[in-house]
């Protein structure tokens, strides 16, 4: 903390420290072999030092509790602690103390005392006492603002201030990526890179999805009637260590039948982020609402709702396709089916599907069958607005595996 001391003497003395918890001690071992010239002498050194772990005396880590000597780091989402303490140094009775603390951020000065009213006098040696919390929100520079007034025993009014700043720092690094599926689900997968330099244990990562999605993590193996998570019991997140993340999300049903036709930016939701460092101290991050670039359609959407995954060589089946218009204007629409190589679609081509307004969808049942093994895109389907004359050709909507139903000599 960097501290400027008030030039002119006062009566009372301020004194602020941030409270942090104690760390582990450490120290650094010296060994030899027997057969060297020390023998057992460093080892007999050891045992005797109240610090070592007994029996585990060549470990760095001991089994001592030692307090902060600096300031240390602080970082974005955990606590910030400080207590402030105003002391009597003279043999004068102080009267009307008022002591105020605030902090100055980039953006904004927040006060953090617990109490605004004065203390109506203080005596010789005696002191006030206050301990104050903030939760760190903001990156960058803060100063820590006290202020100390008080009036002296000859009716005197004095009052000094001392500044203590500080850096808050990144602890995570959080990237995203979205995936969009053929259908209305979004994939996003989070990368998070912890950029300290401690392990934190990752207590909670979870994804608070905006009003239109429903979310399902897709971070935990189910085994039995448990779901066990994918990086294990112990989530522990080393320095410098990036872990990914995957969540599926699917438009509730009452946006589900307005995906289709939804454009630019959509908000997704907000990863809620919660770790706890050294001996227990917890940190939490919220990140700001997360949007993606909905896919373009163009005029007429045409997607998949039923298909089968495996089917039969020359057999018929049937899939159920979704038609709908993204466009902003009634559509007259005709289709045909048109046969490629190893897909013969079965019925009447040029069929008259009808009028569709904007933003609506019809389903339509079709029926094909493939003479070729192996997987095999279904192609070959176009659709023609009798208003406009204008054709849309849909090539590689989707892919089914064709096997033979019979033994292999037999095909």
């Amino acid at each position: 903390m960097d501290v400027n001391q008030a030039k002119q003497e006062h009566l009372l003395a301020l004194k602020v420290m941030r409270l942090t918890k104690p760390t582990l001690f450490t120290n650094l071992p010296v060994t030899c072999e027997n057969r060297d010239l020390p023998g057992d002498l460093f080892g007999q050194l050891m045992r005797e030092d109240p610090s070592t772990i007994k029996g585990a005396e060549t470990l760095m880590l001991g089994e001592m509790l030692t307090l902060p000597q600096n300031f240390g780091n602080i970082f974005l989402g955990e606590t910030f602690s400080s207590y402030i303490s105003v002391h009597n140094d003279s043999n004068q009775v102080v009267k009307d103390i008022l002591v105020k603390a605030d902090l100055q951020t980039s953006s904004q000065r927040l006060n953090l005392s617990a109490s605004n009213s004065a203390v109506a006098e203080l005596k010789p040696e005696c002191c006030i006492d206050d301990v104050i919390h903030h939760e760190v929100k903001e990156i960058g520079t803060h100063i820590l603002v006290c202020a100390v007034s008080y009036t002296t025993q000859y009716g005197e009014k004095l009052y000094f201030r001392k500044f203590f700043k500080f850096q808050v720092l990144k602890p995570l690094d959080v990237k995203t990526k979205f995936y969009n599926a053929e259908t209305d689900e979004v994939f996003l997968e989070a990368q998070i890179q912890n950029i300290t330099t401690s392990p934190m244990f990752m207590e909670k990562v979870s994804l608070e999805p905006s009003m239109m999605y429903n979310v399902t993590e897709l971070n935990t193996v189910t085994s039995g009637n448990d779901g066990e998570s994918t990086f294990g019991k112990m989530s522990y997140l080393q320095p410098m260590d990036t872990r990914q993340y995957l969540y599926c999300l699917k438009p509730k049903p009452e946006y589900a039948e307005k995906a289709g036709v939804i454009k630019g930016v959509t908000v997704i939701g907000k990863l809620d982020i919660v770790w706890k460092t050294n001996l227990g101290e917890r940190g939490r991050l919220q990140t700001s609402q997360l949007q993606r670039m909905a896919p373009g359609y163009g005029d007429i959407r045409l997607s998949l709702e039923m298909i089968p995954d495996t089917v039969n060589l020359e057999e018929p089946f049937d899939i159920i396709c979704k038609i709908t218009n993204c466009s902003e204007r009634t559509m007259d629409l005709v289709l045909e089916m048109c046969n490629t190589r190893s897909i013969h679609w079965c019925g009447v081509s040029g069929r008259q599907l009808g009028k569709l307004s904007p933003g609506a969808f019809l389903s339509l049942p079709l029926t094909l069958l493939s003479s070729v093994q192996g997987l095999q895109s279904i192609s070959g389907l176009r659709l023609t607005d009798t208003f406009l004359k204008r054709t849309y050709e849909y090539d590689d909507i989707a892919q089914v595996c064709v096997v033979c139903p019979y033994t292999s000599n037999e095909c």
